[in-house]
C-alpha cells in the first residue's frame, strides 16, 4: 500500500468496536438508537450499523438523507432545521422512506404543509441552553401554538421533542458533561410532562457523543443520536469520551521540511484535509495529536508532539529535538484530527489499514 500524500486512514477493527459497544449500552437501557451519520457519511460504514442491529439514522441534510435512503435505511430523521427551499425533494422522500424533519415555528410548520402531501414525521426542535437552533423550552405557549399548527395538517404526525446538547463539548471534565446533560434531560423531561396527557407517545431525542460516552443515567429519554463515536476524536479524547486506542481515524500525512533549530516540521496536510478546527491545552493551540504509524496500526503517539499551526496546505508540527531524529523527509505521521466530522467530511474517500477503498458522500 503506497501512500504519497495526505489520505484519510480508518481503523475498521475500532469502528467495528465502538458501534457495537455503543449500540449495547442503549440496547441494555431500553432506550431507541439512531445514530447520527454525518460523521461517517458512508453506505459501507452503515453496514456494520446494520449488521449490529441498527435500524433507524439521523443525517445533518436532505442530500445525505436521500444517500443513505438509496442504500436501503427506512427510517431517518433530518436533524437539521427543515429548508423550505428543498420542499419539494423532501415531500418524494417521505413517499418512500419515514422521514422525521425538525420544525420551531408555526411559519415553518404552514410553509411545510403548502408542500408536503406524504406522511412525514415533526419533531419540535427545542432549545435547551445551546442557542444554535430550535424553540427555547421554556416558551411553552409557542410550543403549544406549534402544536396545534401539526394537528391542522393530516398528513404531519408529532412525534415528539428533540435536541442537541452540543455545550457539552466545552465542558471540561467527565463530571461537567454529566450535571450539563443532566440540566438538559430534565427540561426536555418537565416539557413532556405537560404534554403528555395529550400525547401519549410523544418521545425525547437527544444526543452528542460526550454524553452517550460518559453519562449512565439516561431516565425519561426515549432516543439518543450519538454520531462522533463512530470515530471519535482528539477533542473526545481530552475531554474523556474515549481513549487514545479507540480513535479509529487519522490522516496520514508525508513528511516535506524539517527545521530542528526550531523544533518544527512540515507535512502535506493542511486545513483543506484537516479542517481548522482545533483546541486548547495548557495555553497551546492544537490542531491534532501526532504518531509515527508502524506495520500494525496507527502507532503510539511521538511524546511532545503537536500539529500547532495549519494553513492550506502546510501543516507545522511542534516536536522535540530527540524525537525530530527519528524522523526523516518521506516518512508518514499520522494526525488525529481534532474533530473527525469535520475532516472526514473534507476528504473523499477512506482509506482501511487493509488498504481497502472506502467511498463516501460528498457534502458538497
Amino acid at each position: 500500500m503506497e501512500i504519497s500524500k495526505p489520505t484519510l486512514m480508518v481503523d475498521l477493527k475500532k469502528v467495528e468496536r465502538n458501534i457495537n459497544r455503543m449500540a449495547d449500552k442503549f440496547r441494555e437501557k431500553n432506550i431507541a438508537f439512531r445514530p447520527h451519520f454525518k460523521t461517517h457519511q458512508s453506505n459501507f460504514i452503515g453496514e456494520y450499523f446494520k449488521k449490529a442491529g441498527v435500524d433507524k439514522c439521523t443525517v445533518s441534510s436532505l442530500g445525505m438523507a436521500e444517500y443513505f435512503a438509496a442504500n436501503g435505511w427506512q427510517d431517518i430523521c433530518i436533524a437539521f432545521p427543515a429548508n423550505v427551499l428543498e420542499i419539494n425533494r423532501m415531500n418524494d422522500l417521505s413517499k418512500r422512506v419515514q422521514l422525521q424533519i425538525l420544525v420551531d415555528s408555526v411559519e415553518k410548520v404552514q410553509l411545510l404543509a403548502a408542500g408536503i402531501s406524504a406522511n412525514t414525521n415533526l419533531f419540535i426542535e427545542i432549545d435547551t441552553g445551546y442557542f444554535r437552533s430550535g424553540i427555547l423550552y421554556d416558551a411553552v405557549a409557542e410550543i403549544e401554538k406549534i402544536m396545534h399548527t401539526i394537528e391542522a395538517f393530516p398528513q404531519f404526525k408529532f412525534v415528539g421533542f428533540l435536541s442537541h446538547t452540543g455545550n457539552t463539548y466545552t465542558q471540561q471534565s467527565p463530571s461537567e458533561i454529566s450535571t450539563l446533560f443532566n440540566e438538559s434531560r430534565q427540561k426536555l423531561i418537565d416539557l413532556k410532562k405537560r404534554f403528555l396527557p395529550r400525547f401519549p407517545n410523544l418521545i425525547l431525542s437527544m444526543g452528542d457523543t460526550p454524553a452517550a460516552s460518559i453519562v449512565n443515567d439516561y431516565s425519561g429519554i426515549d432516543e439518543m443520536r450519538p454520531g462522533n463515536f463512530v470515530f471519535y476524536d482528539s477533542m473526545q479524547y481530552f475531554l474523556g469520551s474515549c481513549t487514545l486506542n479507540e480513535i479509529a481515524v487519522v490522516v496520514y500525512c508525508p513528511v516535506v521540511a524539517k527545521y530542528p533549530e526550531r523544533n518544527q516540521l512540515v507535512i502535506y496536510g493542511g486545513g483543506v484535509h484537516l479542517s481548522k478546527e482545533k483546541l486548547t491545552r495548557n495555553g497551546k493551540a492544537i490542531y491534532g495529536l501526532v504518531s509515527k504509524p508502524n506495520s500494525t496500526g496507527f502507532g503510539e503517539l511521538i511524546p511532545g508532539s503537536f500539529v500547532e499551526s495549519l494553513s492550506q496546505e502546510h501543516g507545522i508540527i511542534y516536536m522535540p529535538e530527540a524525537e525530530m531524529k527519528q524522523i526523516q523527509l518521506g516518512d508518514l505521521l499520522a494526525v488525529y484530527p481534532v474533530h473527525s466530522c469535520m475532516t472526514v467530511d473534507l476528504n473523499k474517500q477512506m482509506l482501511s489499514l487493509e488498504g481497502l477503498q472506502i467511498p463516501k458522500y460528498r457534502t458538497y
